[in-house]
């Protein structure tokens, strides 16, 4: 029972940082690399300040931002440096990886001892790993009514518009270059959230643990779209969330079966494939029709 509590925590936590990646890898239409250098980042970032003394909550706060500073630079990179956004996200995930070793001071620094979001008093009485739970659950529920409510306002429709069509987006008086920056700084922000979050859940910060991470977010969204179909937006960013959840089972039933912890990278981007190459099969096979209509006879029947 405590590893599904625990996957359901991490879950949760790896959700957030797929609600960031969901806002540039769908609504902008691009893969943002940026993410493998902002995540730990985040962590870095969180982590040094708690082992200075600064408040958890606080030194959080300082990973998102530090996410955001990332995803700033690189949408100035995209837009006003005219370098291709794929290879503006990788030059500033390289320099991050020596900044996060600045930061840190090492590549891994541990919170041993160290006060964080998760030995809180008020979540020491809670069942063990029920304090990633709770945290989780709190932060992603903020996170994704935030993005929902963002989305609905007038920029977040502008936002949007630019993702979708760029040209008419112009036409309407919409900067889509100053959408991109928008989207790469909100989305890098969370991405940095969720990085502090599981370093402080995990008790250290790694300068490698950015290392595929962009797998796990685009896993999520793919999980999530396959499991729960046709949505609209704000239903999609819930089901991006629970698609992280499904993952992290996923990949604790492949613990169970026995395969050895070094063997999930190469499991994630099987599990991915997968989800990926769903969506063709059903449409060849017009598996969701063939749902739908027996669904509808059964009823039609009672």
């Amino acid at each position: 029972m405590s590893l599904g509590v625990s996957a359901i925590g991490q879950g949760l936590m790896y959700g957030i940082l797929g609600v960031g990646l969901f806002l540039t890898f769908r609504i902008l239409n691009f893969p943002d690399m940026t993410v493998e250098g902002t995540f730990p980042f985040g962590g870095a970032v969180a982590v040094s300040a708690l082992t200075h003394g600064v408040d958890p909550l606080i030194a959080t706060l300082l990973g998102m931002l530090a996410g955001m500073l990332a995803g700033l630079i690189t949408g100035l990179l995209a837009t006003k440096g005219h370098i291709p956004v794929l290879l503006a996200g990788i030059l500033v995930m390289t320099g991050l990886f020596s900044i996060n070793l600045r930061v840190m001071g090492r590549a891994n620094l541990s919170l041993l001892h160290q006060p964080n979001l998760f030995n809180a008093k008020i979540l020491k009485a809670l069942p063990p790993y029920f304090d990633s739970v709770v945290v989780g659950l709190i932060v992603t529920v903020i996170v994704v009514a935030l993005v929902i409510v963002f989305l609905n306002t007038q920029i977040g429709q502008g936002f949007i518009a630019a993702g979708d069509n760029p040209t008419m987006a112009r036409s309407l008086g919409i900067d889509p270059d100053n959408q991109m920056i928008l989207g790469l700084v909100v989305g890098n922000g969370l991405i940095g959230l969720a990085g502090a979050l599981l370093a402080q859940n995990n008790g250290f910060a790694d300068v490698n643990s950015g290392i595929g991470i962009i797998v796990i977010g685009l896993a999520a969204i793919i999980i999530g779209e396959v499991l729960f179909g046709e949505l609209t937006l704000s239903q999609r960013l819930i089901a991006v969330v629970l698609g992280s959840i499904v993952y992290r089972f996923v990949l604790l039933l492949v613990l169970a079966l026995g395969f050895a912890p070094d063997d999930l990278k190469v499991i994630s981007a099987i599990v991915l494939a997968i989800a990926i190459m769903v969506p063709s099969f059903e449409n060849k096979l017009h598996i969701r029709r063939v749902l739908k209509n027996g669904v509808k006879s059964d009823a039609t029947t009672k």
